[in-house]
């Protein structure tokens, strides 16, 4: 696992990193937006990859755009990457596995 992807820092230090408020961080939480990691006694955790991605989420805001609409785009963009990797691997077991002609 990268580094960018351990659940390490608490909302606190999210909030200075990225000039949103708390309130704002546990809005796109509840948008299901952001996914942070919960310690058993309830605190959340986030990585730096998710610090990256409400970055991301605010520019989105700024420039106007619904919570919905992000989203959306986030599940696009995830099924293309999806479909991405399904034809490199094909690619790759075509390469490896050529077909005959009979």
């Amino acid at each position: 696992m990268s580094y960018k992807d351990r659940k390490v820092i608490t909302i606190g230090i999210v909030s200075e990193l990225t000039g949103l408020s708390e309130r704002q961080i546990r809005y796109y939480e509840e948008r299901k937006l952001i996914r942070p990691e919960r310690t058993p006694g309830g605190t959340r955790k986030f990585s730096f990859a998710d610090v990256e991605k409400l970055v991301q989420i605010a520019n989105h805001m700024e420039d106007g755009l619904q919570t919905s609409e992000i989203r959306r785009m986030e599940q696009k963009a995830l099924r293309k990457d999806k479909e991405l990797r399904e034809r490199m691997l094909r690619g790759q077991l075509n390469a490896a596995f050529p077909q005959r002609n009979k």
